[in-house]
């Protein structure tokens, strides 16, 4: 692997190409409109079928940085290429479809492979490897703006779309030994992480296919994203008494326009395990928070450094021989470790100390 075609040259997109370029790859970046970057770019439009395939045809593999509504058609693409194919999403139904499209794949088919689903996967099964029996594994993941204003203390760094398919669609967690489905933003709980308050709450696709992957030997598990005390009680108001639900679109844009994109932001990660090892009951914790660092001369966003590094981590261990060529990719199956020893994920191992 060693041609790769970036899809969406956003933040994320980009400095996704950028540390490809860096680790070695050859980079292609698509875009619907022009960009100037240090790679090589093209203009394409993906509703053009023939124009993708043609773009894909000289690649080895593909990342996808695009909105998550568009990756099974790209995932798709890939596949009858034949090529290994990486994204970001968080969206469940895309990500059941290209499980399946990996039964019949030449390549590997590797969607969620950014922070949360992703990282925090990758984390959370280190933790649970740890017990001899594990009785619980507890996600948390919040992208926030360092300096909060206003009631809801939030900036849209991240994607709106994406945050509200998180907010409105149905999470899957284990509960007791069985795998449930329950309501975003609910399941409320106090988190302190360096002397910061948060607020927990269940948001969905966080954990990816860890439900799936522990069921029947991890008895609970559950993802919440954090926000600032406050917050969820706002969009709880907006998105159900106000009746945005039925207006996603409409949502996303309101919400971006009242809250911008901000500079100084920060990721915050929080994840335990308890279970029993050498006949002790124990807790493991990781927990980091993640601020804007620079890269190649500019700084980056703790939420774009952190996805960018985290895909290109596994981009890398992929071309080293590391994972599996062919086939799914689950993230609780990438071992910590080795993730650290990438240039991606030394970025994590190295930062965000609380």
């Amino acid at each position: 692997m060693k041609r790769i075609a970036v899809m969406g040259l956003g933040k994320v997109g980009r400095l996704a190409a950028e540390l490809l370029v860096e680790a070695g790859f050859e980079v292609t970046g698509f875009d619907a409109a022009p960009r100037e970057a240090g790679f090589a770019t093209r203009v394409l439009d993906l509703g053009d079928t023939d124009g993708l395939a043609a773009a894909l045809g000289d690649q080895d593999a593909v990342l996808s940085c695009l909105p998550y509504s568009l990756n099974q058609a790209l995932a798709t693409s890939a596949h009858e290429a034949g090529l290994h194919y990486f994204d970001l999403t968080e969206d469940v139904p895309t990500t059941k479809a290209i499980m399946a499209l990996s039964k019949t794949s030449k390549g590997l088919m590797a969607p969620q492979c950014g922070l949360a689903p992703g990282f925090v996967g990758i984390v959370g099964a280190d933790l649970i490897s740890r017990f001899d029996e594990c009785r619980s594994c507890k996600m948390r993941v919040g992208a926030l703006p360092q300096h909060p204003t206003g009631l809801m203390g939030y900036s849209f760094n991240w994607s709106p779309e994406g945050v509200v398919n998180e907010y409105l669609n149905d999470c899957e967690v284990l509960e007791e030994g069985q795998l449930k489905t329950v309501s975003p933003m609910e399941w409320i709980e106090k988190t302190m992480i360096g002397g910061t308050e948060l607020e927990a709450f269940t948001t969905s696709g966080g954990l990816g296919t860890m439900c799936e992957t522990y069921l029947n030997r991890v008895p609970n598990m559950d993802y919440k994203t954090m926000r600032y005390p406050g917050h969820v009680d706002l969009m709880n108001f907006f998105f159900h008494e106000l009746l945005m639900r039925e207006r996603r679109e409409e949502a996303g844009e309101i919400l971006v326009n009242a809250k911008p994109p901000v500079a100084e932001d920060v990721v915050y990660v929080h994840v335990s395990a308890e279970g029993v090892k050498d006949g002790h009951l124990g807790r493991e914790e990781f927990v980091r928070a993640y601020k804007p660092i620079e890269i190649a001369g500019e700084r980056r966003t703790a939420i774009a450094w952190t996805t960018a590094s985290s895909v290109v981590a596994v981009i890398e261990m992929v071309r080293d021989g590391s994972l599996p060529g062919q086939g799914f990719l689950k993230q609780e199956d990438i071992p910590l470790d080795r993730f650290f020893d990438t240039v991606g994920g030394q970025r994590y191992a190295t930062r965000g100390q609380v």
